[in-house]
């Protein structure tokens, strides 16, 4: 009994420091998510102002220009994957690793061949481990995401989108993040970037059923959507970086708080364990001594006759 009961203590020690554990990195993510939250907020206005400027321009331009043209026979198509530097976040990563393959398979299906690129320790992992090309990578950014870090994301696919196809450029690029709804509820989704479809841009900016003004390019409209659409793909990735950071620090939250209650209730049933095994050996010592007593007064009886 003694033994069992130096295991139930010593379980318990390891359980109440993993909990200490859990209970601090649950309220480090709580701290970051409401900073992230606070950035993504300030990044609105500007993405969507931009978002009004690109429609103006494109819509008013008299020729079309190529990152607002669809090719009439698309053959390559680039994805850019959001996920994580770290773990312990639940499905945070997995759901968005399984919504660009998803997406990758889509896009097969039409016939386009398909570029990766993964922003992320955990995305690039695994399809290393899968052994998946990947055409380029970055990490060491994800926890707090600057606009820096999403012009350096930008720039390869922006020239990849401006090639042609023969010479290794693609004609679409699409982007999975993971969306931050609320603290309990974040979605992985896809968008396609380029080329943009105003319709769907206008929608996003609020400006589908608004009267547009007339304007006058200097020097010329496509000089404009030339200077304007990198800036857009600049705010759009580093928003949804913003967004990948709140939903990874929101998840990580909750599984640490599940993580912290599951400790918790594991130390409550191994403390009743404990208390068990330790009755049992008090009413086993007790028996002894009571049976150790009765033996000897039998023996002093014995003794007297």
């Amino acid at each position: 009994m003694g033994a069992q009961l130096r295991v139930y203590k010593r379980r318990i020690r390891s359980v109440t420091a993993t909990k200490k554990i859990t209970k601090a990195m649950e309220m480090i993510a709580a701290s970051r998510v409401v900073k992230a939250q606070r950035k993504v907020a300030a990044s609105t206005p500007y993405a969507t102002e931009l978002t009004r400027a690109v429609t103006a321009v494109a819509t008013g331009a008299s020729d079309k220009h190529p990152l607002t043209t669809e090719a009439e026979n698309p053959t390559r198509a680039a994805v850019l994957l959001l996920t994580s530097d770290r773990g312990l976040a639940g499905a945070f990563n997995s759901n968005a690793i399984k919504a660009a393959e998803q997406l990758t398979e889509k896009l097969r299906a039409e016939g386009k061949e398909v570029d990766s690129f993964i922003v992320g320790r955990r995305g690039l992992a695994h399809y290393n481990f899968r052994e998946r090309k990947v055409v380029e990578s970055w990490t060491g950014f994800t926890d707090e995401p600057a606009y820096g870090d999403a012009k350096l994301v930008a720039g390869p696919l922006i020239e990849a989108i401006e090639k042609e196809t023969a010479e290794g450029g693609v004609d679409e690029l699409h982007l999975v993040y993971t969306e931050f709804v609320s603290m309990m509820t974040q979605n992985a989704v896809e968008a396609r970037l380029l080329p943009l479809s105003l319709e769907e841009v206008a929608k996003e900016a609020g400006t589908k059923d608004e009267i547009r003004p007339l304007y006058d390019f200097e020097p010329s409209a496509e000089d404009v959507l030339d200077a304007l659409l990198p800036r857009y793909v600049e705010s759009r990735i580093y928003n949804a970086l913003l967004q990948s950071a709140a939903s990874k620090h929101a998840a990580t939250r909750r599984a640490m708080k599940s993580a912290t209650d599951n400790a918790g209730d594991l130390i409550n049933n191994l403390s009743r364990l404990a208390n068990a095994a330790r009755q049992a050996e008090i009413t086993q010592e007790i028996s002894e001594i009571v049976g150790g007593s009765a033996a000897l007064a039998d023996a002093n009886a014995g003794s007297d006759k």
